[in-house]
């Protein structure tokens, strides 16, 4: 039993890659896939962290053929057809930043995702019902797994945002704190004064 389930696991995620990564400033980071002559790819990139959010990024074929090319995005889908074989680049930038690291979540997938078990046309019979409804739970897990990248990558998002928030918040309430300290200490110093100068006052006029 537990065999099959394996089996459609494997076929569900086999083309895709999922990756998030750190790239620092003034750097170029490249990541390669090898691909048949026609293959079809997809490319979805966001930038989660860092700066203003943006990265520059290009793709080249085997033959350094630039194939696309984006300056300064902060996220894309970019879907095309491998027009030679051989290993095709996909690469990012954040050679404009001086100090920033930014942090970005890709999704790569290769070529279309083929049904579990032979299509109708294949076959002398018609496919069973069992037949069908293990196509539509391969097709559906497919898609499972496309929307738990997007949620977890979007709760990377959220969860940055929150972390940046709270520290403005803390640095914030410091501030306030020390200054508001300063200004008690302030009072109290100008208060003794006030009240020191008219003891001295009082003795020399009694003298």
């Amino acid at each position: 039993m537990f065999l099959p389930i394996l089996m459609l696991l494997h076929s569900a995620f086999a083309n895709y890659t999922d990756l998030t990564f750190e790239l620092p400033d003034k750097e170029i980071q490249c990541f390669y896939e090898v691909l048949q002559k026609d293959d079809k790819f997809t490319l979805a990139f966001q930038v989660i962290s860092g700066g203003h959010y943006d990265v520059d990024c290009f793709i080249e074929s085997p033959a350094r053929r630039m194939i696309y090319r984006k300056h300064k995005i902060r996220h894309d889908t970019f879907v095309a057809k491998a027009e030679f074989p051989g290993i095709y680049s996909f690469c990012f930038g954040n050679q404009f930043s001086t100090f920033t690291h930014k942090k970005v979540a890709f999704h790569l997938e290769v070529g279309e995702l083929a049904p579990l078990l032979p299509i109708a046309e294949a076959k002398d019979s018609a496919l069973t019902q069992l037949e069908s409804s293990c196509n539509s739970i391969h097709f559906a897990l497919s898609n499972v797994a496309k929307l738990q990248t997007q949620q977890r990558v979007q709760a990377a998002i959220d969860r940055l945002h929150a972390e940046d928030i709270r520290t403005h918040i803390i640095y914030w309430a410091s501030s306030e704190t020390i200054i508001l300290f300063l200004v008690t200490v302030g009072q109290v110093i100008i208060l003794k004064r006030f009240f020191t100068d008219k003891r001295v006052n009082a003795s020399v006029a009694n003298t």
